[in-house]
C-alpha cells in the first residue's frame, strides 16, 4: 500500500510539473474533470469574500458616484491578475477594457461583463440593506440568514442574497475565481483575452452601440463569449446562441389639465385612466395576441427550426407551476417557440395614486412604459411606426410632448408618444467555431452535452459589437434560474456560483 502511495504521488507531482512546464511556455493544457471539480470547489471557497465584496458596492447607474467605485474596484481587480486596462470614455458611464495577452495565441475572445444593476426599494427586501450581501439556508420552507463566514462548510443550496447577485456581478466573481484556479495550476490559455465591462447595461446600454463603433480597433476579436442570465429551467449547463432586442414606449393620455374632485366632475371631465387602458387593450386579443396588422410579419418557424426548439428539455408544466398561472398566452403553442417572435408588454402604469395614498379624484394625466422584444426578422423602427399608427387609427393626436392648452381645446383625444430603440437582436449557428469550441469545453466539464437554446426571451446589448465587429457571439448562463433577477431578495444559489467558476475553468483551459 505504501509503494503504491508513493508511485501515486510521484505520478501526481510530475503531472503538475508538466502542466507548469507546458502552461508557462504559453500553450493551453486542458484540464481534466476531476481538476475542473477541484479546482472549482476550491476556489468557490476562497472567492467567497470577493463575491461578498463586489456584491457590497452599490451599482445603480443612475448614481454615477457609486458607479465610478465598482469601475474602479475592476481596475484593481484585472491589473492585479496582469491585465492592462483602458477606459472607453462615453457621455455616461465609461466602459472599461482589459486585456490580456498569451504566447503562441493565435486567436482573441472577447468576453462581456455586466456590472451595473437594475435600482432597488430597500423596504421590499427581508434584509438589511440590498448592497449587504446576505447569506441564507431554507428551514421550514423560509430563508433564514446565517453568517457569512459560514461559506467555509456551505451547502450547495444556500444562497447569497443582494442587488446583481445574479444579475450579473455574481458571474464576474466566477470569472475573477476561474483565472485565479488555472493560475493556481499553471495553466495558460491559448488565446488573448479582452474583457469589456458594461456599467449602464439596465439602463439599455445607451451609449455602447457608438462606443463600439468608435473603438472597433481596440475591440477587435475573433468571437464574443457573454457570461450572463440564468442556465435553463432544468439547472443543466446551457449555451445560448442568441437573444432579443429591446426597445421602449412612453404612451401618456389626458384627462383634466389637473386632477378634480370625483364628485364634482365625476360624469363630465374624462378619465385619461379609463382611456388608457380601453387603449392598451385594443392592441391585444383575449389570447395575448398583438392585434396590430403586421407586427408578427417576416416569423416563420421552419422544420429545422422547429427541431433546434423542441429540443430544448422543456416542462410546460413544471414552467407554469413555478409562475403560478393558468395558461399562457398563445403567441406560439409552447415557450420556445414564443420567444421567437417580437413582444409587446406593458411593464408599468401609472395613475392618480392607490393604497394609503388613495383619493376621490380624477386624474390629470395616465401613464404606460411598454417594452417591445425585437427578433432578427423584425425592424424596431417598423414596429414602433406600428404601434403608433394603431394609437392615431383609436382616434389619437399624436404627439411626442406635452399637449399646450389649445391643443387640449381643440382635441378630443391626445396622446404622448416617446420611444428609444436600445439595441437590436442577435443570433449565431450552433455549429460555428465559437459553438463547437464552447461546447467541446463544458462536455469536458459536465461529462454531458449543453443545452442548446437558439434564442433567449431577454435582452442583451451584444448586437452592437455583433455587427460593428463582425464576429459570432454565444451567451455562457451559469445562475440559477428562480434568483428574483430584477425583483426584490435577488439571489444567487451558491451550487451554481461552484459550477460556474468550473465553467469559465473549463473555456480558460480549452484550445482554441
Amino acid at each position: 500500500m505504501k509503494t503504491k502511495n508513493c508511485i501515486f504521488s510521484i505520478r501526481h507531482i510530475l503531472l503538475f510539473a508538466m502542466v507548469f512546464i507546458i502552461s508557462h511556455d504559453g500553450i493551453s493544457q486542458k484540464l481534466s474533470k476531476a481538476q475542473l471539480d477541484q479546482g472549482s470547489a476550491d476556489f468557490a471557497k476562497s472567492s467567497f469574500p470577493l463575491l461578498k465584496e463586489i456584491l457590497s458596492i452599490p451599482n445603480d447607474a443612475f448614481f454615477p458616484d457609486d458607479i465610478e467605485k465598482n469601475v474602479k474596484w475592476c481596475e484593481t481587480q484585472f491589473t492585479s491578475r496582469g491585465f492592462s486596462t483602458t477606459r472607453i470614455p462615453t457621455p455616461g458611464a465609461p466602459l472599461l477594457l482589459a486585456e490580456r495577452n498569451h504566447k503562441r495565441a493565435q486567436k482573441t475572445v472577447l468576453i462581456y461583463l455586466q456590472i451595473d444593476g437594475q435600482p432597488v426599494d430597500s423596504s421590499r427586501w427581508n434584509q438589511k440593506s440590498p448592497y449587504i450581501p446576505a447569506l441564507k439556508k431554507q428551514v421550514d420552507g423560509k430563508w433564514q440568514e446565517i453568517p457569512w463566514e459560514s461559506f467555509s462548510n456551505y451547502d450547495d443550496d444556500w444562497r447569497g442574497f443582494a442587488r446583481a447577485a445574479s444579475d450579473a456581478k455574481g458571474p464576474v466573481a466566477m470569472f475573477l475565481g476561474a483565472l485565479d484556479a488555472t493560475e493556481q495550476v499553471n495553466v495558460a490559455p491559448n488565446f488573448n483575452i479582452k474583457v469589456i465591462m458594461d456599467f449602464e447595461e439596465e439602463m439599455g446600454s445607451p451609449n455602447l452601440p457608438q462606443a463600439v463603433l468608435e473603438n472597433k480597433a481596440l475591440l477587435k476579436a475573433d468571437m464574443l463569449i457573454i457570461f450572463d442570465g440564468p442556465r435553463h429551467i432544468t439547472n443543466k449547463p446551457t449555451l445560448t446562441f442568441g437573444a432579443r432586442g429591446i426597445s421602449t414606449v412612453q404612451l401618456t393620455t389626458y384627462g383634466p389639465v389637473v386632477p378634480q374632485h370625483s364628485g364634482h366632475f365625476g360624469n363630465y371631465a374624462p378619465n385619461p385612466a379609463l382611456r388608457l387602458a380601453k387603449l392598451l387593450a385594443s392592441m391585444k386579443d383575449e389570447e395575448g395576441l398583438v392585434t396590430i396588422p403586421g407586427f408578427y410579419d417576416g416569423i416563420n418557424i421552419s422544420g429545422e427550426t422547429e427541431k433546434i426548439l423542441k429540443a430544448v428539455p422543456d416542462d410546460e408544466a413544471q414552467i407554469k407551476d413555478r409562475l403560478q398561472i393558468a395558461t399562457t398566452d398563445k403567441v406560439g403553442r409552447y415557450y420556445q417557440e414564443a420567444i421567437q417572435f417580437p413582444s409587446l408588454n406593458i411593464r408599468g402604469m401609472q395613475s392618480g395614486y392607490i393604497n394609503e395614498k388613495v383619493r376621490t379624484i380624477i386624474p390629470g394625466w395616465a401613464r404606460a412604459e411598454i417594452d417591445i422584444r425585437l427578433v432578427l426578422e423584425s425592424d424596431p423602427e417598423r414596429l414602433i411606426q406600428l404601434v403608433k399608427d394603431h394609437i392615431k387609427a383609436e382616434g389619437y393626436v399624436v404627439l411626442d410632448r406635452e399637449p399646450t392648452k389649445e391643443e387640449r381645446l381643440k382635441h378630443e383625444k391626445i396622446a404622448t408618444f416617446t420611444y428609444k430603440v436600445s439595441y437590436q437582436s442577435f443570433r449565431t449557428d450552433f455549429d460555428s467555431e465559437v459553438g463547437l469550441w464552447l461546447r467541446s469545453a463544458i462536455k469536458r466539464a459536465f461529462g454531458e452535452e449543453p443545452i442548446m437554446i437558439r434564442m433567449s426571451g431577454g435582452s442583451i446589448p451584444i448586437s452592437p459589437f455583433v455587427n460593428a465587429l463582425g464576429i459570432p457571439a454565444v451567451t455562457v448562463p451559469t445562475v440559477n434560474r428562480d434568483n428574483n433577477q430584477h425583483s426584490p431578495d435577488e439571489n444567487l444559489r451558491l451550487g451554481n456560483y461552484r459550477e460556474g467558476i468550473k465553467t469559465m475553468m473549463a473555456i480558460l483551459s480549452e484550445k482554441l
